[in-house]
């Protein structure tokens, strides 16, 4: 039996999976990397502005100390081949699922770069003894070392090598040395701990983890947003159904966990507004977005050629775009609604541009545009 759910329903039930309202805010930055299972981070500074929407009083400076001090999650390259922040008891696994997909996604682009299977086996291999020793570099200073070994390196090939060697699980991202990231073994950075599930088990694994934090979801959004295989995607999907409710949504049946079912009986929190970085989770984890834009303003928040635009929510709702700007020493909090913002609304938007200003531990001026 399909139960039917409200477009208000859905909004509500995923702002609270994803941690976006108030009720659900978390209070450390590895226990958002947990819950999300994985977090939207090919842009560094987004991903930190993605745990602030779903923080309660923590800065900045915490985010960057979680992952390089306490290294509670990994930044590398993970789901779809794209670089998360994955809670580091999780990589492993997560990557021996989606690592080889992903891999094979980009055999053409190895193939123009002349990168052959010899060449980014012995990449491996340079790369590790390189590394090794707590030895992290930049790229820049890795790429020279690999050249220096006959690896060639040129062009997108470092990205592409770094890449492979990330998502066969040897390496990801260290500490930041004069801004810059750099490259560490994940054995150096990580080590690992406690036992991994077999195969089967880690699908369904899979599946319960991006349910619950991103459900009510139908099937080709979980392929979509793992990068997994129909196959894997299939088998994971069928694994857990016994567990779920069936849900009716205009994409077709959708399912929502049975322990979470009591939050489609639950009342709205109060007013929600959130300032979503570019590529948020949110606004990247489903196959269609028209659950969270209007169709006339769908352009502003994907205009294209892979852009995810940053985007203030409000009530699971996106009602305009924002921006940072530099003003000298300080920082301007620019948005450009869709449509004009009603006095609450500006209110919530005033509200949470205090709460990045505290985030960034500086005050911070708002300024929204005039239609």
């Amino acid at each position: 039996m399909r139960h039917h759910i409200s477009a208000e329903q859905l909004r509500q039930t995923r702002l609270s999976r994803q941690l976006l309202n108030d009720t659900n805010r978390a209070s450390s930055a590895a226990d958002i990397a947990r819950a999300l299972f994985a977090l939207q981070a090919q842009e560094w500074p987004s991903a930190q502005l993605a745990i602030h929407a779903r923080a309660r009083g923590i800065t900045q400076a915490d985010v960057i100390h979680a992952r390089e001090v306490e290294r509670a999650f990994v930044l590398t390259w993970s789901l779809r081949g794209t670089l998360h922040l994955v809670a580091a008891e999780d990589l492993r696994w997560q990557l021996e699922l989606c690592g080889p997909p992903a891999l094979r996604g980009t055999r053409s682009r190895y193939k123009q770069l002349g990168l052959t299977e010899d060449i980014r086996e012995r990449a491996l291999g340079a790369i590790e003894d390189i590394l090794r020793g707590d030895n992290a570099l930049p790229r820049a200073q890795l790429a020279e070392a690999l050249g220096a070994r006959g690896i060639p390196v040129a062009g997108q090939a470092i990205h592409h090598l770094a890449r492979f060697a990330a998502l066969r699980g040897l390496i990801c991202f260290g500490p930041a040395i004069d801004g810059d990231l750099t490259y560490a073994l994940l054995d150096e950075w990580a080590p690992a701990d406690g036992a991994k599930p077999n195969a089967d088990e880690a699908l369904r694994q899979f599946a319960l983890r991006y349910l619950a934090a991103y459900g009510p979801a139908t099937m080709a959004d979980f392929k979509r947003w793992s990068g997994l295989t129909a196959a894997q995607a299939k088998q994971a999907w069928a694994a857990i159904s016994a567990e779920c409710l069936a849900l009716s949504l205009p994409a077709g049946e959708a399912l929502l966990l049975e322990r979470q079912a009591a939050l489609l009986e639950s009342s709205p929190d109060e007013p929600t507004l959130r300032l979503l970085p570019r590529y948020d989770n949110y606004l990247l984890a489903y196959a269609s977005r028209a659950f969270m834009v209007d169709e006339a303003y769908a352009k502003q928040v994907h205009p294209g050629g892979g852009l995810i635009r940053a985007c203030v929510i409000i009530d699971g709702e996106a009602k305009a775009n924002w921006k940072l700007e530099k003003r000298g020493a300080r920082q301007r909090l620019v948005v450009d609604p869709f449509e004009k913002l009603e006095a609450g609304q500006l209110e919530l938007l005033e509200a949470e541009a205090r709460s990045l200003g505290s985030f960034f531990e500086t005050s911070l001026e708002l300024r929204v545009a005039s239609g």
